[in-house]
């Protein structure tokens, strides 16, 4: 458990972090416990637009990286919508940071934006968190939700994804860190993974 120092066995996961190992500095001995700053990749968008079948697609393409849903665990792990359902991704910072140890950075799928990250005590143990949204066409991300059976909930009639794909068009550019818009409507989901394949090999090819 990365949290738990291996000196003095206290948890803490607010560590301070000294990039010069980089080092996990624990707050009760000071123990500098060394440890990977992976970057992390976000595969984020509305409902609809892709983010599940691509992801499912990424797992042939990055064999360097681990990819996972954040929905698997969704109804698993007790979170409530305060702040943002911060404890829900603050659970998948930790999982990602786990897993990163292993020399492979992870990229999760599933609906976050920087503001849900940026307070996060897990996201420190990050050399960067970068995001990739997916949007498409307004009338083809409400005739993709009209497709889904009912067990997922989908209702296209309240309009949420569509002022959310709309929202993410207009504002990417402007979060902290901005976030790379790729437009799958006229895509296919073998052509999309390619696409966000592409984009993590860049920035892992600029991170050496």
């Amino acid at each position: 458990m990365f949290n738990v120092c291996p000196h003095c066995g206290e948890y803490s996961a607010e560590k301070t972090i000294d990039p010069a190992g980089p080092y996990a500095i624990c707050p009760y001995c000071h123990y500098a416990h060394p440890f990977l700053m992976q970057p992390l990749f976000i595969l984020t968008g509305p409902s609809g637009a892709g983010k599940t079948t691509v992801c499912l697609e990424l797992a042939s393409h990055l064999k360097d990286c681990v990819t996972l849903e954040t929905d698997i665990l969704w109804g698993a792990f007790p979170t409530t919508a305060d702040k943002g359902y911060s404890a829900y991704h603050d659970m998948w910072l930790r999982l990602a940071k786990n897993i990163g140890q292993t020399g492979r950075p992870v990229v999760l799928c599933g609906t976050m934006l920087p503001e849900h990250l940026v307070n996060c005590p897990e996201r420190r143990y990050f050399s960067a968190v970068h995001y990739l949204a997916l949007v498409c066409e307004d009338d083809l991300l409400v005739q993709r939700l009209k497709q889904r059976p009912l067990w997922r909930g989908a209702d296209p009639t309240d309009g949420e994804m569509v002022r959310f794909n709309r929202w993410l068009k207009a504002h990417a550019a402007d979060t902290e860190p901005p976030m790379t818009l790729y437009d799958t409507s006229q895509h296919s989901i073998a052509e999309t993974a390619h696409a966000v394949t592409q984009w993590i090999d860049e920035i892992l090819l600029q991170k050496e």
